[in-house]
């Protein structure tokens, strides 16, 4: 009993068989198509391949896609991305599933460059690459600069031309690269390398001119903009036209529209340079001038408020004089005295009996004469000591004994400021040393902060 089933001869396949025939109907009939999706669970495998499924909103299909197409693809897929997928339908036999491999995919609505651009740019900003924190400021005036261009072409006509009229004698270091194709990044990076190798070098130019998106990816490479984070000078990024953004600008110190307009922005021209300097000569000039004449006018008052050395020895030396003939008039007053009592003595004696007081009034005679002579060393010798202490005083206070014994006075020429310490003297100042004879004009060599001890 059949059952219902045809009586016809029937052929019976194994699931293998089965599979087979499925899987050479699909690989036969579906070959290089493209298919639309978005993506979930995606997943890259230790061995390099990438899996993933496409769905929409009503059906979904399993994807692979193998290490080598994985490799040659500019952007990173991740889920939710809406992407077109190039492949062809196969079985997997041992799970008997369909499923896409896919040989190229690139997102929908933009192109595959231009997400990787947005990608590494989000990855890169969100180390702090970009940072504006980061970025070093340019040198005003440049004497070395490198230059990692091509060299044929004429953006390195155009910015040699611009670098020689604004300041002309510059030293350019010009590292030839390739800027585009395959290998370009790579020589970019090492012509970063070996101009940071330069002593010396002050700045540093990454440039090339205007192309599309594919011309200018060799400055979209991470590579080349971990490189000139690296780099220990300041790097200008001038590469296309001034639509143009490469990941290189965001690296760089500072961004130029254009080649030309870096030339322009990385050096000031000299004659400009020199106007200015010779404005601010002049004004240097009179500021010098109304200085040191306040300060002659103020050493002049000075001058006037200070008494010579030579005065004050004079006002010594009548002091002295008169002093002296103090003295002389206290001695000529002393023995005034002793004589008018030696006359009063002899009266004395003549009105007396010299028989009866001759022996005790030449007594008293002796004593008093002894008396006297002792007065007058004593008021000899305490008034030649005054002279002497005065003498003294105006010897400690005369600025040439303090010469006499070894000190000196400097003065700066052509100013005569005296000159009391060592840390105020420049090197290479001329100087006026006056000694107890004569005086010399020096140079300074070199200074000496210590101090000379000073005696407890």
């Amino acid at each position: 009993m059949n059952r219902g089933l045809p009586d016809t001869p029937h052929k019976v396949y194994t699931v293998s068989e089965l599979t087979l025939e499925i899987k050479d109907l699909l690989e036969r009939g579906f070959q290089h198509l493209w298919v639309e999706g978005e993506i979930s669970n995606c997943r890259l495998h230790g061995s390099g391949h990438l899996y993933l499924t496409l769905k929409d909103q009503n059906s979904q299909i399993r994807a692979v896609m193998f290490r080598s197409q994985v490799r040659q693809m500019a952007f990173q897929p991740e889920d939710g991305m809406h992407v077109l997928c190039l492949g062809r339908i196969g079985v997997y036999e041992p799970r008997g599933e369909y499923q896409l491999y896919v040989d190229f995919m690139e997102p929908k609505g933009l192109g595959a460059l231009q997400m990787a651009f947005e990608q590494l740019k989000a990855r890169l900003e969100a180390e702090g690459l970009f940072d504006r924190t980061r970025k070093r400021p340019l040198p005003f005036l440049p004497r070395k600069i490198g230059i990692v261009t091509s060299p044929t072409g004429a953006v390195i006509r155009d910015m040699l031309q611009i670098l020689g009229r604004r300041f002309p004698g510059l030293h350019i270091l010009i590292r030839p690269v390739r800027v585009q194709g395959e290998g370009a990044a790579e020589e970019i990076v090492q012509g970063l390398e070996d101009l940071n190798g330069v002593p010396g070098l002050d700045l540093i130019v990454v440039s090339r001119g205007g192309g599309s998106l594919e011309d200018l990816w060799a400055f979209n490479e991470e590579q080349v903009a971990r490189a000139i984070v690296r780099s220990r000078v300041p790097v200008v990024s001038a590469v296309g036209h001034e639509v143009d953004f490469t990941i290189a600008d965001f690296a760089a110190d500072l961004r130029a529209p254009t080649p030309s307009a870096a030339a322009e922005l990385i050096v000031p021209v000299r004659r400009e340079l020199e106007e200015d300097i010779s404005d601010l000569r002049g004004s240097l000039l009179q500021a010098m001038g109304r200085v040191l004449q306040g300060r002659r006018q103020e050493a002049e008052a000075w001058t006037q408020r200070l008494r010579d050395p030579r005065r004050r020895m004079a006002d010594h030396r009548l002091l002295l004089d008169d002093l002296q003939g103090r003295l002389i008039a206290s001695m000529g007053q002393t023995v005034a005295r002793g004589r008018d009592g030696l006359v009063h003595q002899g009266a004395l004696l003549l009105r007396a009996d010299p028989r009866k007081r001759g022996d005790a009034a030449k007594r008293e005679v002796g004593a008093w004469w002894e008396r006297l002579e002792r007065s007058m060393a004593a008021i000899l010798q305490g008034t030649r000591r005054g002279i002497e202490q005065q003498m003294a005083l105006l010897d400690s206070l005369s600025p040439l004994n303090v010469l006499a014994r070894g000190y000196s006075i400097t003065r700066r020429i052509p100013t005569d400021e005296i000159v009391r310490e060592a840390r105020t003297l420049r090197s290479g100042e001329r100087l006026r040393i006056t000694f107890h004879r004569g005086e010399a004009t020096c140079r300074v060599e070199s200074r000496s902060q210590r101090r000379t001890p000073r005696s407890s």
